[in-house]
């Protein structure tokens, strides 16, 4: 017997030491990322926050006095003080409406800071998307984390600061009931603690499931939105429509938004009767405690005055400490969350080191060296572009996207790349102007290393065109304009930017010219077709006047071939001197190239004129005869 209860005293012994240790770890995980949220509200009005200081600092104090006079009423109308009586209530009045004060200017200042706060967070997670590369746009991965770090941003940095100052105000007036109910009894004050913990113990336990059922469906959180996206935008309405694919998807947001909603229920539930069941414990605490000061001030050991203020000391004392313990819980919750924003900001860019001046470095397979060697060809008589060994592949792919790609453009030259969907043509122009750095090899401008050049520098040397360029829903001219932010106002060269890209019948043709609203997400906005939005994309390249590096990455895909054919016969006579390079299917224009590359599975297959690659009857002469007999 002595055995068993050393064995089952050693077990309970591990238990609380178990329990404990726990605690801690909570306690500590429930205030991990609470001094970086604060110095982003510090940094966002210290106005507002030093207000919210002394604002919670009132609040916390005054209530004690409130209770203090509530007893010093109670005892002068005992004593049928008339006098005193009338001053102590005019004292509360006071002190009340001073608390009311305090109370809604923390209202108020609490929601200018969520807000101020908000619009700071946002902007802050948006600075931090421009400052990411292109792959992270292209793994599916990064968008969790961004919709973890957006879906928070806008209450929980708020919640936490909010938490924060109501814990130091909590904190105050519990200790200064505290101090009060120690006069009456110690076991008061312990069994105001011991009642309120388990039902914080089980509310933090509620709070990490919440965070990790959130966390665990963000990957079907972005499917449930992108469903909602397709049935309400306009870019997908004419399909969803002609192909009457509505029902079907309407029919799976339900489905999915019916399977988070009996998850979130399911947990709310359990959550509701956990919460009730233990509040009980509060509940029969106080009571006992009410029963033993009202028996003492019938049995004349307590003055009606002193038992009014223990028993106001002990109720408000008991949610005091239950607000610092739910307080506790909020917070360690809030804290999970912020994981998720602060885990985003810290995103790693893998920006490699700016190389010194003149220099270039040589990259070995996959690695770049910490160190590298200042190394140049002679610019005078290496201009233009050159590739050496580039090869690139994309993260988590075994398959090459490029490789050993081995190439001198002269400056001046008009290329053109040519091949079949996937061959890697994309990549080598995302390459060039530094959207990707190479996973081997090295790509020079004018004989210096693109990660030596400033990279604004770079790309305003570059004027480029994708075939997937963007439909700005703004006006014209900034469409147009955009192409050169520094000359957004400069009329003349938006026109002549208009002239060069074929774009003049655009502007002739809808309502306001340069001055129109284009797309139709916003008031008076005008929808243009796919070859119309395709001129206004080549006027914003054309609008790059410093630009020596004209890229067109089957720009004019929505043109005819007639339409085609004209803006690169005007291309070409515009880009006279500098170095162009044109992606497109169609031969008639890649036959006015100076020189030709075929790629085919990421590598150069075949290079030269039109004339010579049609001579040697290989695999461009086969797509020149395919798409030729396409015209018999």
């Amino acid at each position: 017997m002595t055995g068993g209860a050393g064995l089952c005293g050693r077990s309970a012994a591990a238990w609380l030491e178990s329990a404990l240790m726990l605690g801690l770890s909570r306690l500590r995980d429930s205030f991990a990322y609470t001094p970086r949220t604060l110095k982003l509200v510090w940094r966002s009005s210290k106005a507002a926050s030093l207000a919210l200081g002394a604002l919670t600092l009132a609040a916390a104090v005054l209530p004690l006095g409130v209770a203090y006079v509530g007893k010093m009423i109670m005892d002068a109308v005992v004593a049928r003080d008339e006098r005193a009586t009338l001053v102590w209530v005019s004292v509360e009045l006071g002190l009340v409406a001073a608390l009311a004060l305090a109370q809604r200017g923390l209202s108020l200042t609490r929601q200018l800071l969520g807000a101020r706060l908000s619009n700071d967070i946002h902007a802050l997670i948006l600075e931090k998307a421009l400052s990411l590369e292109l792959r992270h746009f292209e793994d599916s991965e990064f968008y969790d984390q961004l919709t973890r770090a957006r879906r928070e941003a806008s209450s929980r940095p708020a919640s936490i600061v909010t938490e924060s100052f109501s814990l130091v105000q909590n904190l105050i007036t519990l200790a200064g009931y505290a101090a009060m109910l120690v006069s009456f009894s110690g076991f008061a004050v312990l069994a105001l603690v011991l009642a309120a913990i388990p039902a914080t113990v089980a509310e933090a336990r509620f709070s990490g499931a919440a965070f990790r059922l959130r966390n665990w469906r963000s990957p079907e959180a972005r499917r449930l939105n992108y469903l909602e996206y397709v049935l309400a935008n306009d870019g997908h309405a004419k399909e969803v429509k002609l192909f009457g694919l509505g029902p079907m998807f309407l029919e799976r947001y339900r489905a999915l938004a019916a399977s988070f909603y009996r998850e979130d229920s399911a947990l709310a539930v359990r959550r509701a009767g956990w919460s009730y069941g233990l509040s009980l414990l509060g509940t029969a605490a106080f009571y006992g405690c009410y029963g033993a000061m009202a028996v003492s001030a019938a049995a004349g050991r307590l003055s009606l005055g002193e038992m009014v203020l223990y028993v106001a000391a002990f109720r408000q004392g008991q949610q005091a400490f239950q607000a610092v313990l739910a307080g506790v819980g909020g917070m360690y919750e809030h804290n999970l969350y912020m994981s998720n924003l602060f885990q985003y900001l810290s995103i790693p860019t893998d920006v490699p080191p700016a190389l010194p001046s003149g220099g270039s470095p040589a990259v070995s397979p996959s690695v770049l060296p910490s160190v590298v060697p200042a190394v140049l060809n002679d610019g005078a008589l290496d201009r233009g572009v050159r590739f050496e060994g580039v090869g690139y592949r994309y993260a988590g792919q075994s398959r090459w996207a490029l490789r050993g790609i081995d190439l001198h453009i002269p400056s001046g030259q008009s290329l053109a790349l040519v091949g079949h969907n996937g061959a890697g043509k994309t990549t080598f122009i995302k390459l060039l102007t530094r959207l990707y750095e190479p996973t081997e090899g090295r790509i020079l401008l004018d004989g210096k290393d693109l990660r030596a050049w400033d990279l604004d520098e770079l790309r305003r040397r570059i004027g480029v065109v994708f075939q997937d360029f963007n439909q700005y829903q703004l006006t014209l001219r900034e469409n147009v304009g955009l192409g050169s932010l520094d000359h957004l106002a400069d009329e003349p060269r938006i026109e002549r930017a208009v002239s060069e890209g074929g774009a003049e019948e655009v502007v002739t043709a809808v309502p306001g010219g340069l001055d129109a609203q284009l797309g139709r997400w916003f008031k008076d906005g005008v929808e243009l077709s796919g070859g119309q939005w395709q001129k206004i994309a080549l006027a914003r390249a054309f609008m790059r006047e410093q630009a020596d590096i004209l890229v067109l990455d089957e720009p004019t895909a929505a043109l005819d071939a007639e339409a085609e054919h004209a803006v690169f016969q005007r291309f070409r006579s515009l880009s006279k001197g500098r170095t162009t390079i044109v992606i497109s299917h169609r031969f008639p224009t890649v036959r006015m190239a100076d020189r030709i590359l075929v790629l085919d599975g990421g590598r150069i297959v075949e290079e030269g004129t039109h004339d010579e690659l049609v001579a040697r009857g290989q695999r461009y002469a086969r797509m020149f005869a395919l798409q030729a007999e396409g015209y018999l």
